[in-house]
């Protein structure tokens, strides 16, 4: 295996400032260090925002709702393409800062990281202008009468995005919340803010009526502020699951609707007569990239038990061409993680793993890079769909390897999990066209899919969300139907 290391000489623009009521301003809270995970650096240190901050973006949002031009859904579709435009021109310094406070590799990062954004923006600024007003028609019960139903923004949204993909994930929920007509307070994660903060910067110098976009920070205690804040009037949240119970029940105290997505624990099914050789490194590379750091990722790799053999020998010959280092080289696919407890937390499944009879068939070992919360990528063996390793989201680039006898076990494998947000399926597309309405979660791709679409909802079964992120399903989240009748 490959390790690579450089110093980054990229010289990018940070901004430190929340934007709060259309105002960029210094947080009044505890400064927040945001560390570099390549070099282990401080990049830079952000003050926090105060209760009083929080108090004052959510009335400013909730003045900017009713405050007259973002009412028109010309005005916002202009408004969200402007924004849009301005990702495109600053695309090169986006990803800098992504490269530097995340450790996504330059070799994806753009792709994923700030095109997709985009992407977003430019679906959310058609989505608005569609009217979804319906004529339910006459009724005659009772008395004559007619019947619209009118979608209604809900509200003030609180956006609560992740550290792995930041600014996406940011930007996805802005734009749907925006295209139905909300206001919106957005709050990063504590440990990737950067990125999202220059975007602020960006939309402060957009025609934005103030309140619209609303940007704080801050720890644990903060967001609580901001869920249970009595004029929030819906939560959108990305994050792990046990975060996401928490924000449910913030939210019930003042009855205020949430969407969650939260943790996967995806299968990959190979199905019979799977050409191995040809799909191995796009199987691993799906749940690698991002250092693993991706809630889709399938790291339950299941394949046809008299061929397991034959998957680890094609696995191992895949590792051996994966570069895990500096995120700054263009040849690197696996950069470090987000910080040192997180990858000590990874490696600690390894570890209880192979101290009950498990086994590492290809990748494993320390990662000689010492700077930086790098580790060597690792497929396991010898473990059952029960134990924690193969349950649990880890987060990092780890998967297992699972043998099943034919489809129906593979399906019982694959749906038994307390997860379910994705699932692979690789094999003759008319078959697995057919099994996938038999996985229980919200999205399956075959052979790889494609590219992620603005236009599609992700969703989760069980505990991995509650609600739909994008598309039309995704703005429907932020839309409250109001039903309007009088006689004929």
């Amino acid at each position: 295996m490959l390790t690579t290391i450089k110093t980054n000489k990229n010289q990018h623009r940070l901004s430190t400032l929340l934007l709060i009521d259309g105002v960029l301003v210094e947080g009044h809270g505890l400064g927040i260090a945001v560390e570099n995970p390549a070099t282990e650096s401080i990049i830079a240190t952000v003050a926090a925002a105060s209760h009083e901050q929080i108090d004052a973006a959510v009335l400013s949002a909730q003045r900017a709702l009713t405050a007259g031009a973002w009412a028109d859904p010309a005005f916002r579709s202009a408004r969200i393409n402007c924004l849009a435009d301005l990702l495109e021109q600053n695309e090169d310094e986006l990803v800098s800062i992504i490269v530097d406070e995340v450790g996504t590799p330059i070799s994806t990062a753009q792709s994923l990281h700030v095109k997709i954004a985009v992407a977003h923006l430019r679906h959310a600024a058609k989505a608005t202008v569609i009217d979804r007003t319906r004529d339910l028609g006459n009724h005659s019960d009772t008395v004559n009468s007619r019947s619209l139903i009118a979608y209604r923004p809900v509200g003030v949204v609180a956006a609560i995005a992740a550290y792995n993909y930041p600014l996406l994930i940011s930007v996805a929920k802005l734009a749907n919340a925006w295209a139905a007509g909300c206001t919106t307070v957005l709050l990063p994660s504590a440990q990737a803010p950067l990125g999202v903060l220059r975007f602020a910067e960006l939309a402060a110098s957009v025609d934005l009526p103030p309140g619209v976009l609303n940007v704080v920070l801050g720890d644990a205690e903060i967001g609580q502020a901001l869920t249970s804040h009595p004029h929030i009037d819906k939560v959108s949240f990305t994050g792990s699951v046990q975060t996401g119970r928490a924000v449910m029940t913030q939210a019930s105290q003042n009855i205020t609707g949430v969407t969650l997505e939260l943790g996967g624990k995806s299968a990959a099914i190979l199905l019979p007569g799977s050409d191995y050789a040809t799909i191995a490194e796009a199987v691993h590379t799906r749940y690698l990239r991002n250092a693993g750091q991706g809630c889709g990722s399938p790291t339950r790799i299941l394949v046809e038990r008299q061929r397991m053999a034959e998957f680890i020998e094609h696995s191992r010959k895949a590792f051996d061409r994966f570069e895990v280092g500096d995120p700054w080289s263009p040849s690197v696919l696996i950069g470090p993680l987000i910080s040192r407890s997180h990858k000590e937390r990874v490696k600690s499944y390894i570890a209880h793993a192979l101290e009950n009879g498990a086994k590492i068939l290809a990748g494993g070992g320390e990662c000689q890079i010492r700077t930086g919360h790098y580790m060597n990528p690792a497929l396991i063996g010898g473990v059952t769909n029960q134990d924690p390793i193969a349950r649990e989201e880890l987060f990092g680039p780890v998967a297992v390897l699972l043998a099943y006898d034919d489809i129906e076990d593979a399906l019982a494998i694959a749906n038994d999990s307390e997860l379910g947000l994705t699932a692979s399926l690789f094999g003759p597309v008319e078959i697995a066209q057919k099994l996938a309405g038999r996985l229980r979660v919200g999205t399956v791709t075959i052979n790889g899919g494609g590219g992620l679409r603005p236009d599609a909802p992700l969703c989760g079964y069980n505990n991995s969300g509650v609600g739909a992120e994008g598309g039309e399903d995704g703005i429907r989240e932020f839309l409250q139907p109001q039903h309007i009748q009088w006689p004929q």
